[in-house]
């Protein structure tokens, strides 16, 4: 058996598709976001600017963050010493989940060390705490859901993506007297679309069935406290199980769910992903508490980040480009092609200073490869203009399809 050769195979595959992943050498450029330093193929650091980071609302540059994590830093050290139920449970770890639970109207909340973590231990925890339990899934849930049903062993339909009548078909279909649980997000980020809450909330009470909503992409975002897309419709309260990020809109690192104080302590007592994992440094919690706290009480991070958003769907629809309809801060544009799609990101960086990573298959089906924009409070309008002048310039180099001018 010659594993080496095994090894080089799989990634020469990626090669010969076109999707094989390149990391970029950057720093950000602290209270200068969305500006950052990239050291690849250069002599010494070249500025960029970041078109494509998760941090949203530039939170991880928000000076009563930074300020949070020095203070935790100097007050308590750096780690948080092992798992809570070994190195203790940290105040801060306390604190925020008390937060996060208010935020989404829940009577507890749980954290993890990172939003994968918190769906893959939740999902497959509750698979197997409930006997012959059926898990319903959007095709487009994220891969960490997934990877929970998966592990969960229980049986797993998939309905069309937010398509009630294809779930409503799948429900009828089931055992009546069998557990059932629908797992959704609210925010799909890869098409910038929303699910229908409420009314998948309809159908989960006629089923007699749990709903588990991924709100990660939505936390922090919306809603008048930024308790995602639930607060905003004002539906979390007929949500089993809210589950969030705490490294996107909130600007660290972590993820958690918000449910009621009996699903919270079964979760806390049965799921491995959590019982057997170092818990977050306090220093990162203490960030999160900061950006939690000034979120909640602060909308113009989410207002700027929405106009910008807006802005730059407009400049790329008027000039041809093919933007793909989103309703969300998620701003994709299309290519249809890996190689092509990797070829705009490289001249972006290598000509033009603009960092954004292409998205290729399995984050998006194949043939649908594209660009993610997430423009944020910090992206002035003439940082917008002259990406648009930049995307124009390759896709007319590329020959590449220009729409009609909206």
């Amino acid at each position: 058996m010659n594993y080496q050769h095994i090894f080089t195979q799989a990634i020469e595959r990626l090669h010969g598709e076109g999707r094989y992943r390149v990391f970029i050498d950057i720093l950000r450029n602290k209270g200068a976001f969305p500006n950052a330093r990239c050291f690849a193929h250069h002599n010494g650091p070249k500025p960029i600017t970041v078109w494509c980071s998760n941090d949203y609302l530039a939170m991880g540059q928000h000076p009563s963050v930074i300020a949070a994590m020095e203070e935790a830093l100097h007050d308590v050290g750096a780690g948080s010493g092992g798992t809570r139920n070994i190195g203790g449970n940290t105040h801060y770890h306390v604190d925020l989940e008390a937060e996060l639970a208010d935020l989404h109207g829940k009577e507890g909340a749980l954290l993890f060390t990172s939003g994968y973590v918190s769906n893959e231990a939740t999902l497959g925890t509750l698979g197997k705490i409930l006997p012959g339990c059926i898990i319903f899934s959007d095709e487009l849930n994220h891969a960490s859901m997934i990877a929970g049903i998966r592990n969960s062993g229980c049986e797993k339909r998939v309905f069309r993506h937010n398509d009630l009548a294809h779930l409503r078909e799948l429900l009828a279909a089931a055992d009546p007297d069998a557990p059932k649980l629908i797992a959704f997000e609210s925010v799909y980020s890869m098409d910038g679309d929303i699910a229908p809450i409420a009314a998948i909330c309809d159908i989960a009470d006629e089923y007699n069935a749990l709903t588990y909503c991924d709100e990660v992409h939505a936390v922090g975002m919306y809603g008048p406290r930024g308790g995602g897309i639930t607060e905003r419709d004002e539906v979390a309260h007929r949500v089993t199980i809210l589950e969030g990020t705490l490294g996107k809109a909130f600007g660290v690192m972590g993820g958690y769910i918000a449910a009621d104080q009996v699903i919270i302590d079964v979760i806390r007592s049965y799921a491995p992903g959590f019982i057997f994992t170092t818990s977050l440094s306090p220093v990162l919690v203490a960030g999160v508490l900061a950006a939690v706290r000034h979120l909640k009480g602060s909308q113009i991070e989410r207002d700027q980040q929405q106009a910008a958003a807006a802005f730059l769907k407009a400049e790329m629809a008027a000039n041809g480009l093919p933007v793909m309809p989103s309703v969300t801060h998620i701003v994709p544009l299309m290519v249809g092609d890996p190689v092509k799609a990797k070829r705009i990101s490289d001249i972006l960086l290598a000509e033009y200073g603009i960092y954004v990573q292409p998205i290729n298959f399995p984050t998006v089906p194949r043939g649908t490869e594209r660009l993610r924009f997430t423009p944020g409070p910090s992206h002035s309008e003439e940082m917008m203009r002259e990406l648009v002048v930049a995307l124009v310039e390759i896709w007319d180099r590329l020959e590449l399809e220009f729409r009609e001018a909206a």
